[in-house]
């Protein structure tokens, strides 16, 4: 169930990613940021008031904020990426850092201890990635704000997935709040980032719900799975923009790309089986 509920939280990070990836290069990014992850604080506020939880810890709160933090971070380089680069190169880049850290974290200094299938799960997921990314070919500054975006990546799964289940849904709205916060200074310089007109800022609100949904059920997966196995699951978000960039933008895919997807998908077997 764990490996089920880390995939849906992939294909709602890939929808939104993609939708936010077009917007960005229409509207200022800032503004995309900045009312996304007050789009999300809406959602999941609602869905933490839906879902009772058992007792609402100090703690997990300050671990969901501290995860809001890094997705803001995360967030604020990845659109400023995606306004100006191509979301093949972006995106993959973004999450091959990114999960490398969780992982690395969860290991390291959370005692986390996977299987043989799912360690080659994970050693395959790295690799397809950063094919998926086209193998480093083409680093410039949008693959810069990719490895940017990647420390808020980690940030982000990482603490969240130290939140307790008693506390329910309430240490991602903690976190959509904390991420409000640290992005408002930057509305309050520039106001004009949250002036947007009614169309465009109701879609920025609409994919910051989109991604908090994502990260719910990413919540929802790390108390069901391991924290390592939950993080590369989840991570493997980067083949749907990467697939509708090529059907919808015709973005051109490389040998190196082309290889990576079907790895990914042999990576989301075995991590699933492990």
């Amino acid at each position: 169930m764990g490996a089920l509920l880390a995939l849906a939280s992939a294909l709602c990070y890939g929808l939104v990613d993609f939708a936010g990836g077009l917007l960005s290069r229409r509207v200022p990014h800032g503004a995309i940021t900045f009312l996304g992850r007050l789009g999300g604080l809406l959602l999941a506020t609602a869905a933490a008031l839906l879902l009772t939880a058992d007792a609402v810890a100090v703690p997990d709160l300050l671990w969901g904020a501290l995860s809001g933090v890094g997705s803001a971070t995360a967030m604020r380089f990845l659109n400023r990426g995606l306004s100006h680069g191509a979301m093949s190169v972006i995106v993959p880049v973004s999450a091959v850092t990114g999960v490398a850290l969780s992982v690395l974290c969860g290991v390291l200094l959370l005692g986390d201890r996977p299987g043989t299938l799912a360690w080659t799960g994970i050693a395959v997921t790295v690799p397809a990635l950063w094919w998926v990314s086209g193998g480093g070919t083409r680093l410039g500054r949008a693959a810069t704000d990719g490895l940017l975006a990647s420390p808020g990546v980690a940030v982000q799964y990482v603490a969240l997935g130290q939140a307790g289940p008693d506390s329910g849904l309430w240490p991602v709205a903690a976190g959509r709040a904390a991420a409000v916060l640290v992005l408002l200074p930057g509305v309050v310089r520039r106001p004009r980032l949250a002036r947007l007109p009614a169309r465009p800022a109701g879609q920025a609100l609409l994919i910051g719900a989109g991604a908090a949904l994502g990260l719910v059920l990413y919540l929802l997966a790390a108390q069901r799975q391991m924290l390592s196995v939950a993080v590369v699951l989840a991570s493997l978000y980067p083949a749907l923009p990467v697939l509708l960039g090529l059907a919808v933008l015709h973005e051109r895919v490389s040998r190196r790309q082309a290889a990576g997807l079907p790895a990914a998908a042999l990576a989301t077997v075995l991590l699933t089986a492990g």
